[in-house]
């Protein structure tokens, strides 16, 4: 509830009136006062003179007995205008009718603020929101549990028709860290922040053109890449998804993948390893002229080379194109890079700790014998060592059953980097690097919020990167902005209206199209 208060002002005798209402201070955690001058008291008769911007509102300044709330409205205006272009609101009442306003309010919460959903009680009492009433810690436990995996599905198979059509989609998998120990998901497994700790998997898709996130798996934490297309692709057969461009890097490449991928009718762009042996044939056929001038490609701000094959999959003879490139300035790099590999792989031989995937490196650049007495002796092979780097270094290659020019093939792989920003934004923004919730129920319905709110961080993104006059604030600076606008609502027929608009308030209306005057 909001209440006035009077300040008085030495300087020129002025007593000026305030509307205040609580807020909750997340870095500080204490409770603070946003005030509001709405205008001043008259010296002699003590009646409140409005300020000209609310002369809209007369009678009800004039009128003591008239109560007012004063919440901020900023951030749910530009949030509300991402609900209504992407049509998130309605796909929600469809799959959750009960409590879509709620999932709502949580995600506006989580883009604004970001913090541990605990906080989401002392935000609502502040804030404009979908729902409108304030959502306790027991209120959002009960909403994470109650969402169903059916509703779930539902919802993504509504917003993959949405976003999907004439689309390349990166797909790729990310690990998120986990306390839980109740959690059947939680493995030990490759932990791609480095966490000492069990962890999930989600495997996730995204739009290139729409820069937006399409779909999510919650995956055992313990699981592979190169394991998870499979039963991918079952999924997207189920949603009725049936042209995809799926872009993957080379951790997705096996061959059985590859030829599911065919078996599907799926198109793809596959960034396959130098160091299979039938990509090495064909860089060994091309190699003597690769750095004709005919080949000579600049392409953003590297220099590269690149040819062509036209080629044969499998036994059916799938058509097929490889797109060799080769770049000059990182052919050192790659040399480092294979000796650092190479030095690991003898580590794991000397302590007799194979790895599967590693066995065609061991057999070919590795001499290991045991004896009885000195044990075993592990040396590197230095002819075919040797050989690799004058031959291979510098090279990479793309695989793919559509796009034959190498320059267009090359743009669209290079363009999954969009599939970094938004785990980036999942873990960083969205508190999500580490997960608290223990029930897999209550994870699931909290994964399914996060990436509901990563669809509006994703989407007021791109706004910022087509308007240069945005393009100094990151998603949660222009969020920020958004905070200080206000808007005060009285009781009865007297209406609301917003505090003062500033100039920046102003640009980022117009540039998502909010009405201020309303």
């Amino acid at each position: 509830m909001a209440y006035r208060v009077h300040h008085y002002n030495k300087k020129n005798g002025v007593t000026y009136v305030y509307e205040a209402v609580s807020v909750w201070d997340k870095e500080k955690k204490v409770s603070s006062n946003k005030q509001v001058c709405i205008g001043k008291l008259d010296p002699n008769s003590g009646e409140l003179i409005p300020s000209k911007r609310l002369h809209s509102l007369p009678h009800a300044l004039h009128n003591n007995k008239v109560t007012a709330t004063c919440l901020v409205a900023g951030p749910s205006l530009l949030l509300d205008t991402i609900t209504q272009e992407l049509e998130i609101e309605k796909l929600l009442k469809k799959c959750f009718p009960d409590c879509f306003q709620q999932v709502l309010s949580v995600v506006y919460f989580l883009v604004h603020k970001g913090g541990a959903l605990s906080h989401c009680e002392n935000w609502c009492k502040s804030h404009i929101h979908p729902y409108q009433q304030v959502l306790t810690s027991q209120a959002i436990s009960k909403l994470l549990a109650s969402q169903t995996e059916d509703a779930r599905q539902t919802f993504f198979k509504q917003w993959s028709h949405v976003i999907m059509e004439k689309e390349c989609l990166c797909y790729d998998i990310t690990s998120v860290s986990s306390y839980s120990e109740q959690n059947e998901y939680v493995k030990y497994g490759y932990n791609r922040d480095k966490d000492k700790l069990p962890q999930i998997n989600m495997a996730m898709l995204f739009g290139q053109e729409s820069r937006l996130p399409v779909y999510y798996k919650r995956l055992p934490g313990n699981i592979t890449d190169v394991s998870t297309l499979s039963n991918f692709l079952k999924t997207m057969n189920f949603m009725e998804n049936k042209k995809l461009h799926l872009v993957l890097d080379k951790g997705f490449y096996s061959s059985a993948n590859v030829d599911e991928l065919f078996a599907s009718h799926h198109k793809f762009t596959l960034g396959i390893s130098i160091h299979l042996k039938w990509v090495q044939e064909i860089v060994d056929e091309f190699q003597p002229d690769i750095l004709d001038l005919e080949n000579y490609r600049k392409i953003g701000d590297d220099v590269l080379y690149v040819r062509t094959k036209l080629y044969k999959w499998g036994t059916q003879g799938k058509r097929s194109y490889v797109h060799l490139y080769h770049n000059s300035r990182a052919a050192a790099e790659d040399k480092d890079h294979f000796h650092e590999k190479l030095l690991a792989y003898k580590g794991e031989l000397e302590s007799d700790n194979r790895v599967k995937e590693h066995e065609s490196y061991y057999q070919r650049y590795f001499i290991t014998k045991d004896t009885p007495v000195r044990g075993r002796q592990v040396k590197f092979n230095s002819e075919a060592i040797q050989a690799h780097r004058n031959r291979y270094a510098g090279f990479f290659t793309l695989f793919t059953n559509e796009i034959k020019d190498p320059v267009s093939a090359l743009e669209i792989y290079r363009n999954k980097d969009v599939v970094e920003n938004c785990f980036d934004d999942l873990k960083n923004q969205l508190d999500m690097k580490r997960l608290r919730v223990h029930q897999s129920s209550t994870m699931d319905g909290r994964m399914f919020i996060q990436f509901i709110a990563l669809i509006y961080i994703s989407a007021i993104r791109k706004k910022i990167k087509s308007n240069k006059s945005l393009q100094n604030y990151t998603v949660r600076e222009l969020i920020e902005e958004m905070e200080t606008l206000s808007k005060i609502t009285y009781t009865g027929r007297y209406g609301s209206v917003f505090t003062e608009s500033t100039k920046m308030h102003k640009e980022i209306a117009r540039i998502f199209m909010i009405d201020l005057k309303t």
